[in-house]
């Protein structure tokens, strides 16, 4: 009886021990993750409030690119609490999910491929920016971007889906791109997609900043709007190797969880979530928006509206 009690209560410890964890990694994860959420939230709300953002063609291209953020950040979240708390999705609601994560991380790093090319023109072809740089040509290039985004999920699901066991499929952990076994050659494709698409961008980042740096160099150049866009531009260059980075995540923790204890991987789950996930997702509504001179009164007012009306 007296080793039946000891039993018990170190299994009620452990379990007591083990929730206690869950609760606080949830928390700290949680937290940073509906914070930043409102932010985006509301520079979305904040970019589609007035003429001057939904008319001008780098707005537009910074919400598509926040947009694409947010949703990913939002559905980063879930997975990662119902990893936590061990929830077990169907494997269909779990491949839905995932394409929706492989759709949206496709979409920040050619958003960033284009942007650059916008302030490329407006600092050296300024003349001709109204003509090149429309809204009709903004939104055809975000056409463009989310086709591309979807073929490459398409592709995917045609020729590393596999359909011919796809009855006998479970998820046996939590749902993520490493429990949809597609196969080496998938992960092999993804590596090359990955490569080419951030490639494509980092060209396109460096052209635009040694083109702008020639540009400001010129006597007829604008020096201000040269000066401000190659901060612009380094400020592309530092979200591009961000959103590069969240690509190592899954990596990470295939390797990890391979040789480290499931509570220690929790932890360091954790803390790559926050480093590789929410960091790069939230930077962009956080600068953009304190130092654009005219997206930042709309923003703090959005944010403070309560406490203005009230006073």
């Amino acid at each position: 009886i007296l080793n039946l009690f000891s039993y018990t209560n170190m299994s009620f410890e452990v379990q007591y021990q083990d929730l206690l964890r869950v609760i606080i990694v949830s928390t700290l994860s949680t937290v940073p993750s509906f914070t930043f959420l409102f932010l985006n939230g509301t520079m979305l709300f904040t970019l589609r409030s007035k003429p001057v953002f939904r008319d001008t063609p780098r707005y537009i291209l910074l919400y598509n690119l926040l947009f694409a953020d947010t949703v990913q950040l939002a559905q980063s979240q879930v997975l990662f609490l119902l990893s936590i708390f061990r929830v077990k999705l169907p494997y269909p609601v779990c491949v839905c999910l995932s394409l929706l994560a492989n759709l949206t991380t496709g979409i920040s790093p050619l958003t960033l491929s284009v942007m650059p090319l916008e302030r490329y023109v407006a600092v050296c072809y300024p003349l001709r920016y109204p003509t090149i740089i429309t809204i009709r040509n903004t939104g055809a290039a975000i056409v463009v971007i989310w086709i591309i985004s979807s073929l490459n999920n398409l592709t995917r699901v045609i020729f590393f889906f596999p359909f011919e066991v796809l009855k006998n499929l479970q998820i046996k952990d939590s749902c993520s791109k490493i429990a949809l076994l597609l196969g080496t050659r998938s992960d092999q494709y993804d590596t090359a997609f990955t490569c080419l698409v951030f490639v494509s961008a980092g060209v396109a980042v460096v052209f635009s900043y040694i083109g702008v740096i020639l540009a400001a160099r010129l006597a007829s150049a604008n020096k201000a709007l040269a000066r401000k866009a190659r901060n612009t531009l380094l400020l592309n260059m530092m979200q591009l190797c961000l959103s590069l980075s969240s690509t190592i995540y899954n990596p990470l923790l295939a390797a990890l969880s391979r040789t480290i204890t499931m509570t220690i991987f929790l932890w360091v789950q954790n803390v790559f979530y926050l480093c590789f996930i929410i960091l790069p997702r939230c930077l962009s509504s956080l600068v953009y928006g304190l130092r654009d001179q005219t997206i930042r009164p709309v923003l703090m007012y959005h944010l403070c509206c309560h406490q203005k009306r009230s006073q």
